[in-house]
């Protein structure tokens, strides 16, 4: 199942109540904003008023001063100004504060994601999840900023001109108030289509970034295999899945807010129709007669404002909802309080078993293996046998089902997890760099401050400054998405810098050589080799030429170790090492 699709259904009001939460230490901003709408709104309320003066003095103009004559107009540019002014400064402060709350939300999903463990992304789709932090977030970025402003301004507006109504007449407004339960119904309704298709969208956008994804990075095997028409249709189709919800959700805003309009507008037909009762106008001046017309026709284009506003609001609900998931799913586990400087580097695995979730059999039998001090331990087996499984249960990418692995003769649970990594070094087939500076990709994350005589070093011994110096940019050279822009040998040589460069006590190989040509191979073994001194040394090997030194050979099959020993005892024994052994042996003479 998709984990980000698996969120629980949320009340609207738990929803705003929390998003609300970030505005808190955006306080003046908000406040500020506040300031600029009730600016907004008092100076439609002051022209309502102004109307009704002109609608007075008209009678009265033949005996007007000049000054009282030009105090209208100048009245009117202060309106103008007022409103300017206050709009300004309300839009302004509300995407000021709609910003600085996404960059608090994406900074929180990044977090969430750099401390949620391994077998969550692995039953996660990757493009959904990049999906939450670029378009749910921009649906909140949408709720926030531009629905914001438009509650506060059109809502403000409203609520000025209800009050402005009943102060001029309040039976009449009553009329005009009796209309707001049906308005309410239509909204609720429209609420509910908006979450349950924004929900659809966000689904789909995830699939649409999938498919994107997945074209980008298997571009030459699409191509290799003619598969451009495939790839070309699923996207078609996942694109035309996401158009269909939005035209749901389109017509649903469509519909709602016409309904509203009319209802709206019904309300004031009817007002205005009391109102023009001989008894009504027998109480009013001409002027507050049209003060009350203009501002309950006014009323209409707030009305219908914040109608529309409802399926932007609706949006950023549902993607507000499906983020919070993400930032409340539960980190790794990291409750010991044990550290240490530098272990010693004995490793014990006690009875360890372990099964991955939804899997109808166990990775893992009953492990017991000793790893002792600076002993390099090989390990073999078939594919599938749990050889890699075994190596990710030391730095608890995951955590055993049963059973115990102790560093030091304690339990590995007990260790900070910072502390228990950070004695760590991990060199893998698949090496990953990311898109900057080669020297950036070996001095990385704690390394970063290291000298350059350390940093040259690590490079020398791991056989990397022979590339790095026919390089233009030397050591600034960018190495590319994923390093692509260097060949698998030298990406591999750079990852073994970075582990000479941590000068961790243990170390774990998994299979670094194997996709590896026999040249760059010469080159990798050496390095390793000066890397694997004085080190407890986890090696896992697909060539077992690699390996014959170990101090240990481990055998696993289906989940358990069923053959310890050397090379040379486990050739005599005559059992899966030994075969394996002679199968790769005839394979390297039939070339």
């Amino acid at each position: 199942m998709n984990a980000t699709a698996a969120t629980k259904p949320v009340s609207n009001f738990a929803l705003y109540k929390r998003l609300l939460g970030y505005i808190g230490p955006e306080r003046p901003a908000f406040l500020l904003a506040f300031l600029g709408f009730v600016m907004f709104s008092a100076a439609n309320v002051w022209f309502t008023s102004l109307v009704g003066q002109i609608i007075d003095f008209i009678p009265q103009s033949a005996n007007m001063s000049e000054a009282s004559r030009l105090m209208i107009p100048l009245t009117l540019v202060g309106i103008v100004l007022l409103r300017g002014i206050g709009g300004l400064l309300g839009s302004y402060c509300t995407a000021l504060l709609a910003f600085r709350i996404i960059h608090r939300l994406r900074t929180q999903i990044l977090q969430r994601f750099l401390r949620l463990p391994l077998p969550f992304f692995e039953r996660s789709n990757s493009g959904h999840l990049i999906s939450s932090v670029t378009f749910n977030v921009s649906q909140i970025s949408a709720a926030v900023s531009d629905a914001l402003a438009v509650l506060l301004r059109e809502g403000l507006t409203i609520i000025g001109l209800v009050l402005w109504l009943l102060y001029l007449n309040w039976q009449l407004t009553l009329v005009f108030i009796a209309v707001t339960p049906f308005i309410s119904l239509v909204v609720m309704y429209a609420s509910t289509r908006f979450r349950k298709h924004s929900k659809r969208i966000q689904h789909s956008m995830g699939d649409v970034t999938q498919i994107l994804n997945e074209s980008i990075k298997g571009l030459k095997v699409i191509r290799t295999f003619g598969a451009e028409a495939q790839v070309d249709n699923r996207f078609v189709e996942v694109s035309q899945r996401n158009t269909r919800q939005n035209l749901k959700l389109a017509l649903t805003a469509a519909v709602s807010a016409p309904i509203i309009q009319t209802l709206v507008a019904t309300a004031l037909a009817l007002l205005i129709w009391l109102a023009l009762a001989p008894d009504t106008l027998g109480d009013i001046s001409s002027g507050d007669f049209v003060q009350f017309i203009t501002a309950a026709g006014m009323m209409l284009k707030p009305v219908r404002q914040t109608s529309k506003t409802n399926a932007d609001i609706q949006k950023g609900l549902a993607a507000a909802s499906s983020i919070f998931a993400l930032i409340d799913a539960d980190a790794e586990q990291d409750a010991g309080t044990q550290e240490v400087d530098r272990a010693k580097g004995r490793v014990e695995f006690c009875q360890v078993h372990f099964g991955y979730p939804g899997a109808s059999e166990p990775v893992l039998r009953g492990i017991d293996l000793v790893c002792e001090p600076g002993q390099t331990v090989a390990i073999v087996g078939h594919s599938g046998s749990g050889k890699s499984t075994l190596v990710n249960l030391l730095p608890r990418f995951y955590e055993p089902d049963s059973g115990d692995i102790l560093l030091d003769g304690i339990s590995i649970r007990d260790y900070r997890l910072h502390n228990l990594r950070s004695q760590i070094a991990l060199v893998s087939q698949q090496v990953v760099l990311f898109n900057g500076t080669i020297r950036d990709n070996v001095a990385y994350g704690e390394l970063a401050g290291v000298s350059d005589d350390a940093l040259q070093q690590a490079l020398d011994h791991a056989h990397a400054s022979e590339f790095i110096r026919e390089l233009p940019e030397g050591l600034n050279t960018l190495v590319g998405d994923d390093g692509l822009l260097l060949s698998g040998g030298q990406r591999q040589r750079l990852a073994i810098a970075r582990a000479l460069l941590k000068n961790a006590p243990i170390l774990i190989l998994d299979e670094a050589t194997s996709a590896l040509d026999s040249a760059s191979e010469r080159y990798i073994r050496e390095a390793l080799q000066l890397l694997m001194q004085g080190r407890t040394t986890l090696v896992i090997a697909h060539r077992l030429s690699t390996i014959e030194n170990a101090d240990r050979i481990v055998v696993m099959d289906k989940g358990r170790i069923v053959e310890n020993g050397t090379h040379q005892q486990l050739l005599a024994y005559g059992g899966i090492y030994a075969t394996l052994h002679k199968l790769q042996f005839a394979e390297v003479v039939s070339e």
